[in-house]
Parts: C-alpha cells; structure tokens; sequence
C-alpha cells in the first residue's frame, strides 16, 4: 500500500526490458575507458576461431532467406522523441563484411552478426515474421481477413513498427488476434502498439495464450526482484559502450528495447496438448510445454503450412537452466522430454520451423536433426550432471569436467551464447542438491569480507599478494587472478591497484566469453570497479495495464518481504482493507515480527476502504494518502498511528547495492 512497492514491481517484472534502459550517471569525459585485448585473450579468441566449424554458414543463409524489404536505418522513437530501439549503434563495429575485433569472441561475434539480419521475412505461405526490430521477433500469421500476431515483442512502439512494415510490404490488414506463447515480457509487452484499447477491449481481437500465462506474466520473480534486476544490470550489460570493448549482443538477439510496455490480458487460454482453435482461417494444434524454458508455454503447429512454431523452447542458442540475474532452477530434464514430444507429434510432417528469438529453419530432415540436438543438449547436460554428482563431485568440480560431445559440442544451435554449459551444469546441480556441497568446511563458512581479511593474512598481506598476481596476469591466468584480487578488494576495497587490476582482470575474461551474458557481466564489473556504482537509472512507473493484473494476495506477499523483522519484533498492528470495487476483504496482521493476510480481522487498529484503482494510484505516487483521504477516495477508520506505524516498517529496497565490492 504504499508507492515503493511499485518501484519494486516495475523492478522485478520488467527486470529484462529496463536493463538497457539505464543510462549513464557518470559524465562520460569522468569515465576510465575500455582497454584492449592482451595477447593472452588474442591467443584464446584465435584458438576458437580454429575450433569451431566456421566454414558452415548455413545460418547466415537461413537468417537471410525470404527477406522482403527493410528501412535502411532502424531507429525506434517513441511519442517523446526519446530513442526506444537503436540497431544502427551496432553497425559501426559489426558487419557480414567485418572480422570478429580482438575484444570480441568469434564465434560471439557471429551471433552479433545474424542477429543483424533485420527486416520484414517470408517464412512459408501466409507466415511472415519482423526480426531485429527487438530482442524477440514478432510474428505475422495472415488469415482470411486479418493478421494473427504471434508474441508482440517488449514495446509498444516496437510492435507498432514491425505492424508497418508488414502492413505497407502485404497490404493493410487489422490484427483479428494474439497469440502469445508465454509469460516472458518480451512476448507480451507490445501488444497495445498493434491496436486501439477500444478493439481490444471490445473483444474484436481475440487473445489466445498458456493455461497459468496470466499468473506468472505477473507475478514471476517478484518476491526476489529488486537483486534479480540489480543483476540484470550486469547480464544484460546495460552500462557498456556500443563500440568492440562493449555490448555486442544479448545472445537471444542484439538488446531489449526502452519503450511502453503493455499488459493486454488473454481472453482465451490453451490447457491441452492437440486443442486446435481455427481462427480466421488458420489452423493451430497447440502443445502445452509447462515448466521448460517458463512456467507457462506452448508451442504450435500449423498444418496447413507444414509449420512449427517452437515458442522459446528451442533457439539458435544453448538456453539458461538458471539464469545468472536470478531466478528459480529450470528442469532440464523436463525441457527435453517436451522436444522429444514435438520430434513424436510432428517430427515426420513439419517443413519449417520457427520460433520467438533467431532465424527458422527448412526442410524435414534438417528441423527434426535439429531438435534432436536441442533435445539431446538439454538432457546430456541434465544425465551428466547428475552421473558426475553422485559419483560425490560438487557443482563447481562438475562445471569444470563435464564436456558436451562433438556432435552437440559442434552444432552452432547449441553454442552457449545465451546460457552455458558451465553454468547451467552447476544449476542441475542445485536443483537436486541445494547450495551446500557436503563438505564440512562450506556449512558455515565465513562471509566475504572477514574470509577475505583472513586471506591476506595468510598470503604475507595485499603487497605480496599484488606481486604475485600481477606476474600471473601476465601469463594469462585470469581464472585465478580474479579469484585472488576478490578477496584482496573485499579485505580492502580502498586498495585502488587492486581493483584497477581486477577490473582488468574481469575485462579480458568478457573478451572471451562465448556468452552474451558472461561478456556483460564481467565487463559491467571492469565497469563499477573502476568508474564505482551508479546512483541512479532509468527505472520507471509499472503500466496500468500490470497494476490492474496484480492481485491482492500479489501485493500482501510483497509487502510481507519488506517488511523489517527486526524493527518489527514485539510489535502488534492489525489493519483491515476493503477493496470495495472487488467486493473483496482482507485482514493484514503484523504479529511476532512477520506479516500475514487472510479474513478481516475481528478486531482491527484500523479498517481503509477505497477501490483497487486508488490502491493503484497511491502505489503509482499519483495521489498521498492525505490526498485520497481529503477526496474520500480512501475512508479510515481507527487509529492512524497505527497505519503509519505499519507503513513505518516497510523497508525499501536500494536498488544499487554493491556487487563486486563489499
């Protein structure tokens, strides 16, 4: 009930989004640039160059075949002016033309490179998509009268954009439904640019998606939002330069757009594998994918173009089992039973397959080899990871054994430009396992600082220790350098050599990564470590559309983790609240120092009664609680001391907590 909650929101479910949305705070003549790829990093991105089979361009084929037409620059702007999508900051130091820089991985740089590929694409008859006019694609199925859109992007303008395209390259047709394929914003965020609010509301469009879609499109990570999007930062590189010593790509695709983001709600939800829905002349089987790569997904088939559409359930890319800004583990175990699914149900008709992020893919015998190896890549990681774990090894020995085989290791789809296998290894791990290793020392170790400090004082002190890691910098040991420096700058972050030469340790490792993610997050620590944290971003109002959405019980959960135990202890608040609109009631009660909600309280400090919209416009900071009382927006009955004593233990998260310093 009181405005930061929304920030917090805002935080957590558009976490991916407004990574990128964070601007500079640091004037940029203040700033320490970039330095360049030592020979060491030079020696490691050649090596990869001879590893992996570059002759093999069939990608850049396929993510070039059908294009229609495309603007020659793609700029984005919303109704401000203000820049929500930028392709053209890539082009400077990316190109078909253009080998891969010192700085850049190669085979990281070709990802940049496909992802690229942007414009209006025929995939099949009637089934076109828009790529690279956002992190996601946007996909247009024509039916007899109108576009079926499939996932309209993050942003409004984004969506908007693409319909142009489409629409002035096929001829204008109105958007008769939506369809989306699950609850991550960048497949639902723009569907308001593709409509008035009146067809949609009127009920003209229909909005088709996954049985649970609404529920978790709203509510996944909120309880742990504000560290999962401070992470994001670091994911998603929000801070790098657009240049070769910076951001080059997301994996997924370049980067997510800035824009207005929309929450249409679905009018129409898939439960069950092999339902089929004919809209507008079009055919669509859909397969219900639950817990893979989100809770709530489902793919769908077209038989009347021999078409699958695989949602994000397979990609150009290996994909996260866990990923690195935070959230729960993914079964990958799960994940491929379900594309063993798609190989049975549809593996001998399909003729194309398509999907929300990259490029499609033709012909019978390619598409069902490909799912095989998406399968197999999901399932290898999983079977393996649990062999090597009960043979007694822990997450970190097995991310460090456990090596794809050459005909999943060799396949570009299964490259880890996105997820990893070092990485999703350890999160198997922790599913099964949890975060304890079994070892004895690892059940109550010392936290960062204090083992640190104790570090030192084993290794002779920071100057001996500087000496040493320096001499290893320079035979290229960055694994353990990084490894060291932690502890010399958690032991004394005011230790300016230290964290200079941690920042270029983390550097050259993101030169390194395979993996968009593993490339942001050690660049934007290289980034804090020598320019200190920001103290402001570009984080804004959640929409109407996501406050509407939120339940009750949403935000009384959220309010329950802010709640301050400690200043709350031996305190006794109850506060009834009537949401007259809902006709609903609740009961809030603040005893032995946690909070809990259910039935109104029998006899409660205080009793407020307004609508969910006032609710919404105290969380949005357009009106006081003063000010809805004086309106009668708001009416209160009771002790007021007692809502502001409870407002009063409400933390508020610090979205710029430290990360790479203590």
């Amino acid at each position: 009930m009181n405005s930061t909650l929304l920030k917090s929101y805002r935080k957590t479910s558009l976490a991916l989004a407004m990574a990128f949305a964070v601007p500079l705070v640091h004037a940029q003549e203040a700033l320490i640039q970039p330095k360049p790829a030592t020979p060491a990093t030079q020696a490691a991105n050649a090596k990869v160059l001879a590893e992996l089979p570059f002759s093999d361009t069939s990608d850049f084929s396929d993510a070039q075949r059908g294009l229609i037409t495309k603007p020659d620059t793609l700029t984005i702007k919303n109704a401000k002016g203000d820049v929500v999508w930028d392709l053209e900051s890539y082009k400077k130091y990316i190109g078909l033309s253009q080998a891969a820089p010192a700085e850049i991985n190669p085979s990281l740089y070709r990802n940049a490179q496909l992802n690229l590929q942007y414009g209006l694409f025929k995939v099949t008859d009637r089934i076109y998509q828009v790529r690279g006019y956002d992190l996601s694609n946007i996909t247009f199925i024509q039916g007899d009268t109108g576009w079926i859109v499939f996932d309209p992007l993050i942003s409004t303008e984004t969506a908007k954009a693409a319909l142009e395209l489409a629409n002035k390259a096929l001829g204008a047709r109105p958007v008769v439904a939506v369809v989306y394929s699950h609850s991550h914003l960048d497949h639902y965020g723009g569907a308001r640019g593709l409509a008035s609010d009146a067809d949609f509301a009127s009920g003209k469009i229909k909005v088709i998606a996954p049985q649970g879609f609404s529920e978790h499109a709203v509510s996944e990570n909120i309880i742990a939002g504000n560290a999962m999007s401070r992470r994001a930062i670091y994911m998603f590189g929000a801070l790098l330069p657009r240049n070769e010593r910076g951001g080059v790509t997301g994996g997924l695709g370049q980067t997510t757009s800035t824009g207005t983001t929309s929450l249409v709600l679905p009018t129409q939800f898939v439960s069950k594998t092999g339902t089929v829905l004919d809209i507008d002349g079009v055919k669509m089987e859909f397969q219900m994918t639950p817990g893979t790569e989100a809770p709530a997904e489902m793919n769908t088939w077209f038989p009347q173009f021999k078409a699958m559409w695989m949602a994000e359930n397979t990609t150009n890319t290996m994909h996260n089992i866990l990923t690195l800004r935070g959230a729960q583990v993914r079964d990958a175990l799960m994940w491929s039973h379900y594309i063993n699914e798609t190989i049975n149900l549809y593996g001998a008709r399909a003729e194309v397959k398509f999907q929300s992020h990259h490029w499609p893919q033709w012909g019978n015998a390619r598409i069902v080899d490909y799912w095989k190896k998406q399968r197999d890549l999901y399932k290898y990681t999983h079977d393996q990871s649990v062999n090597l774990m009960n043979k007694g090894y822990t997450g970190e020995e097995i991310s460090e054994m456990i090596k794809l085989p050459p005909e999943l290791d060799k396949f570009w789809p299964n490259r880890g430009y996105y997820g990893t296998l070092k990485h999703n290894s350890r999160a198997v791990y922790q599913r099964y396992m949890g975060w304890y290793d079994g070892n004895p020392s690892d059940l109550d170790n010392l936290p960062p600082e204090a083992a640190a400090r104790k570090y030192m004082d084993y290794m002779g002190g920071e100057a001996a220790v500087m000496t040493k890691v320096k001499a290893d910098f320079d035979k290229g040991e960055y694994r353990w350098v990084a490894e060291i420096l932690k502890h010399v700058v958690f032991a004394d972050p005011a230790n300016a050599a230290a964290k200079d030469l941690l920042a270029d340790t983390y550097e050259q490792l993101g030169y390194q990564a395979e993996s968009g993610a593993w490339r942001g997050v050690y660049l934007q620590g290289s980034y804090e470590l020598r320019n200190g944290v920001p103290s402001a971003g570009g984080i804004s109002a959640v929409s109407p559309d996501a406050m509407k959405a939120m339940s009750p019980e949403l935000l009384f959960d959220y309010l329950a983790v802010r709640l301050n135990g400690p200043k709350a202890a031996g305190k006794k608040i109850g506060l009834n609240l009537d949401l007259i609109d809902l006709h609903k009631q609740y009961g809030l009660a603040v005893e032995n120092a946690v909070l809990n909600y259910g039935e109104p309280l029998v006899a409660a400090d205080v009793t407020l009664s307004l609508s969910k919209a006032t609710l919404a416009a105290i969380q949005m900071k357009k009106v006081t609680i003063d000010d809805a009382l004086a309106s009668g927006d708001l009416k209160l009955q009771g002790n007021r001391e007692k809502l502001d004593e409870f407002l009063g233990l409400l933390d508020t998260f610090p979205f710029w907590f430290n990360i790479v310093t203590p």
